[in-house]
């Protein structure tokens, strides 16, 4: 990744200081951070930033991150999952606290975005915390009104790993368009209602939308998860330009 340091250079590429505002504990490793960003020039649903930490020695770490929040909110969401070896994720989804303060630059990227002038029909399909910048694009198709037909076929291991559940079941609940489908992959509580198995080609068939309805699909999780989906979309029928892709590492995205 790159530095810019040229004073002339665009506002996104340049570094400014995020103040956190609010910590939202989603899951038992997953943490949201609101911040304020003085200066902050808007972005899409489905864009990231660049974080980057430095130590009293002079060390600098940095990792990218999608954002949570909808353009149209008024302060920038972050969502991150604490990694074991996580030198960067520890410390937003363990240490920070309200007050603090860090670098970050963006906002990056303009493949993996979706505007509601774009319509529908959305197919989403998230693994894990792939769902960020999914419910990025969820929050700005509720903020703008949008019932362009979408639907949710979210991946979780534990119902317990479900970020945003509270959330997304009210969003599913406004009778909008949104239809929202979970599987859990390990354990299951007991009546469990929704899918228990990984996501393969059946279930992408059963639950999206048929390839002669040109749905954009945006799928994003773990590199293996989003490789076997996006090539089972492609079988299935779906024009590979429909098809956009994220995907993320074990020590970072």
């Amino acid at each position: 990744m790159r530095e810019t340091k040229s004073l002339s250079a665009p506002r996104r590429l340049q570094w400014m200081t995020a103040t956190v505002r609010n910590v939202i504990d989603e899951t038992p490793r997953v943490r949201s951070l609101v911040l304020d960003i003085p200066g902050w020039p808007g972005h899409r649903a489905g864009q990231h930033v660049d974080v980057r930490l430095t130590s009293e020695d002079g060390y600098q770490a940095q990792r990218s991150y999608s954002i949570a929040s909808p353009p149209e909110a008024p302060k920038l969401m972050l969502t991150v999952e604490r990694l074991a070896d996580g030198e960067v994720s520890s410390y937003l989804a363990g240490d920070l606290r309200a007050g603090d303060t860090f670098e970050l630059r963006g906002p990056v990227g303009g493949y993996f975005v979706w505007t509601a002038a774009l319509g529908g029909p959305l197919f989403l399909v998230g693994g894990g915390s792939g769902i960020v910048p999914l419910m990025a694009m969820l929050r700005h198709r509720a903020a703008a009104a949008s019932e362009a037909p979408a639907t949710l076929l979210y991946s979780s291991r534990t119902q317990a790993d479900i970020i945003y559940h509270a959330e997304l079941e009210q969003l599913a609940g406004k009778g909008d368009g949104f239809r929202l489908v979970h599987t859990l992959t390990r354990d299951r509580p007991p009546g469990w209602g929704g899918l228990a198995r990984r996501v393969d080609r059946a279930m992408l068939e059963e639950t999206g939308f048929a390839p002669a309805e040109t749905p954009r699909i945006f799928v994003c999780g773990p590199t293996p998860f989003v490789e076997t989906a996006a090539t089972q979309l492609r079988d299935i029928g779906h024009a590979a330009h429909l098809i956009k892709t994220e995907r993320f590492g074990p020590s970072g995205r």
